[in-house]
């Protein structure tokens, strides 16, 4: 008898675990630095809100190279608080860059990806359409 009252309630608890997750929602996934000079690292920060209804701990926040680097609120993000991935790009090689950030995490969706992009410009680059051509006009 004890054992079929216990089965529902092992069920019971079991299931109410199950629904209690945390949600990230982010305020943006992809940050663009647009056009940044050689040799000047850049950072941004991707904020989330957890909007569900169980604390959310960040495990684990991985660049997708050494030029990236990634520092996290390592604390459980309560329901309704706010968490930081603060992401520090190193503009060291001139060229268009696209990086990604994987953030692993107890949240419902347990692993999301932001992204960082912009274009490294030599030192001494211009932007303008003044060529050599069109100054000596």
């Amino acid at each position: 008898m004890k054992k079929l009252i216990l089965i529902p309630v092992f069920i019971l608890v079991a299931l109410g675990t199950s629904l209690a997750q945390g949600v990230m929602k982010f305020k943006e996934e992809t940050h663009n630095f647009g056009k940044i000079p050689q040799g000047t690292p850049v950072s941004t920060e991707f904020v989330f809100t957890n909007t569900g209804n169980a604390p959310i701990v960040l495990s684990e926040v991985k660049a997708s190279c050494g030029c990236t680097t990634p520092e996290w609120t390592k604390t459980p993000v309560l329901p309704g608080k706010t968490g930081v991935i603060k992401a520090t790009y190193n503009a060291a090689a001139p060229g268009s860059f696209n990086k990604s950030i994987t953030v692993t995490s107890n949240a419902e969706s347990p692993s999301i990806t932001l992204f960082l992009k912009g274009e490294v410009v030599k030192n001494g680059a211009t932007t303008s359409a003044v060529t050599p051509k069109t100054a000596a006009k």
